[in-house]
């Protein structure tokens, strides 16, 4: 897929999550959610974000996103500050949203149809590329219905990558597989998605899921409990492909845990 600007140098910021507050008020008073929220995400890196059920990581994403306007803070994507949705800024959801009266194709061309500037042409072969990136080549004329669970994900990847974001943010995008998918989605995800192939310069993924994050993240951020704040940041220097069986994962996986309990 076509890149329009070269990718700055690896391990520069990419996204910048700077002192971010987020509260909800209810009658008078208001309820803290995120707390003095920052961390960083940087070029060729896959950050997960974790913490326990219910402690906001869906809700930063979105802010991030720009879906959530913070109370306080900001947030930052290329040095540029994140005031609502961004085109260099894409979302997969952790159920498909797929329209199932539209083939693979055309669910993809449809994320494309704010670009005014691409003729249909042009959208039709960037979501073919898409596509072929996600690993879909001669699925382009099938339905949602005929798809597996796994496949419907690979259509909402492709159609985020058809958009050619900067940063790729992914909410529990496993978590409504069958384990055996999401194990085979989980292996490639991360040699997708940080390639050359794409315009992806960071992803962010949230997820709960500790083996599925030691698996994937190149930097984990760990939420404390509500109000969420950040309890720790770790980065994960396994080499890849991981080893899921090895004690060094496993220490890993341990470490993680010791700032959840």
């Amino acid at each position: 897929m076509s890149q329009s600007e070269p990718k700055p140098g690896r391990g520069s910021p990419v996204v910048r999550v700077e002192h971010v507050n987020l509260d909800y008020h209810k009658e008078k008073e208001p309820l803290p959610v995120l707390v003095d929220i920052s961390m960083e995400a940087g070029r060729d890196e896959l950050v997960a974000i974790t913490g326990p059920s219910g402690c906001g990581k869906s809700t930063l994403l979105r802010i991030i996103a720009g879906l959530v306007r913070p109370s306080a803070g900001a947030v930052k994507v290329l040095d540029s500050e994140v005031k609502g949705p961004r085109e260099d800024v894409a979302m997969v959801f952790q159920n498909f949203v797929l329209l199932p009266w539209r083939t693979a194709l055309e669910n993809v061309v449809f994320g494309l149809s704010s670009k005014k500037d691409l003729t249909g042409e042009q959208k039709r072969e960037r979501a073919m590329q898409a596509l072929d990136v996600a690993g879909l080549t001669g699925f382009e004329n099938v339905y949602p219905g005929e798809l597996s669970g796994g496949m419907k994900q690979r259509v909402g990847v492709a159609r985020a990558l058809a958009t050619e974001p900067k940063v790729m943010l992914m909410d529990e995008p496993f978590s409504s597989l069958d384990d055996l998918t999401a194990e085979r989605l989980r292996k490639e995800t991360h040699s997708l998605l940080i390639s050359p192939e794409t315009s992806i310069q960071s992803v962010i993924l949230v997820s709960h899921n500790v083996e599925e994050i030691i698996e994937l993240a190149d930097k984990v951020v760990i939420l404390s409990g509500r109000p969420a704040r950040v309890s720790g940041v770790l980065t994960v220097d396994l080499p890849r492909p991981r080893n899921k069986k090895s004690e060094e994962f496993f220490r890993w996986v341990d470490k993680v845990y010791s700032y959840l309990s």
